[in-house]
């Protein structure tokens, strides 16, 4: 278990979920949390994380750091997202296990189940079936970083585990026109036609897919719980990874209409049913970690409503 002078470092620390995690280990009184930007170290470059972890000596690594985007930049940058991730993570998990850390903790996706898992997705469902082509390059690599996690804890004795988040939002998100998510994409979109007056404001597909919403300071939380109280020492496959979510569905529809509540916006919702709706359902199936005693805090409407608050504080789109 950490203890608040444990020396902790955050890696992608700026970042959506790493900045959340920062701030949750700081609230909970560990003070002695270290990150570094990329400017100061390139994840990808293992001479410079090797000297990292030599010179600083963590005892617990949360591993938050990690290329992503939506279904465009997946896309476009196919390559990208499979080479950087395969770096950050290799040299990471590695540099962990060189340097004797006590734990680590690895943030992946729910896009690493198969494109027609059965429903809630649980976590016996990997390596089930085909992904989505979309995002199979980003996939990959973090189920690489688990079975990475898994083979050095069955040869090495390490105690290394992989969390896998929902979608995530709030705080610090990525509001790019083209290469966010969907909740933070609607927030812009619903701002700049409040702002422009703009009659409506349109929808692609039906509206009806389902998909789970998870705030990321929530996140932050379940990674300190299961890096407090999940331990996978001795376990001969090395340790499952764990569902994290809210474990709650949400229509696109309803996401829409709660998120044009929020931004206070006046116009119309109009639903273009000759764009594709997607995977219908995606939801994660979180009975695991809700057995071992969490769940999440913030629903849907107030975690919008505080990452709304952030977008305007933040001013992003001056």
């Amino acid at each position: 278990m950490m203890q608040k002078q444990s020396k902790i470092y955050v890696a992608g620390h700026k970042g959506l979920v790493g900045s959340a995690i920062v701030k949750i280990l700081n609230q909970n009184g560990f003070l002695n949390v270290i990150g570094k930007s990329h400017a100061e170290m390139d994840l990808q470059n293992q001479s410079q994380v090797l000297e990292f972890f030599q010179k600083e000596k963590p005892e617990y690594v949360f591993l938050a750091a990690a290329k992503v985007g939506g279904i465009h930049a997946n896309n476009t940058y196919p390559a990208e997202f499979i080479f950087s991730n395969l770096q950050i993570q290799n040299n990471i998990i590695d540099a962990s296990y060189r340097y004797g850390i006590k734990k680590l903790c690895f943030l992946g996706s729910s896009c690493i189940y198969p494109k027609f898992a059965k429903q809630p997705m649980d976590e016996g469902q990997l390596l089930d079936g085909k992904l989505e082509p979309t995002n199979e390059p980003y996939a990959v690599a973090k189920i690489a970083g688990i079975v990475m996690c898994q083979s050095y804890n069955r040869q090495y004795g390490t105690n290394f585990i992989s969390v896998m988040p929902t979608n995530l939002y709030g705080p610090g998100d990525n509001y790019h026109p083209e290469n966010s998510h969907v909740l933070p994409a609607l927030i812009r979109r619903f701002h700049e036609a409040k702002v422009n007056k703009l009659p409506e404001v349109v929808i692609w597909g039906t509206g009806k897919p389902l998909r789970e919403f998870l705030y990321s300071e929530d996140m932050a939380r379940a990674c300190v719980f299961l890096m407090d109280n999940y331990d996978v020492t001795g376990d001969p496959k090395g340790g499952e990874h764990v569902n994290v979510g809210s474990g709650i569905e949400v229509s696109i529809k309803e996401l829409a209409e709660t998120v044009k509540e929020v931004v206070g916006y006046q116009g119309n919702l109009v639903f273009d049913l000759t764009k594709p709706d997607g995977t219908p359902r995606k939801l994660l199936d979180v009975s695991k970690l809700h057995k071992m005693g969490w769940k999440h805090q913030v629903e849907l409407k107030d975690g919008v409503s505080f990452a709304y608050k952030d977008f305007i504080q933040k001013g992003i789109l001056t």
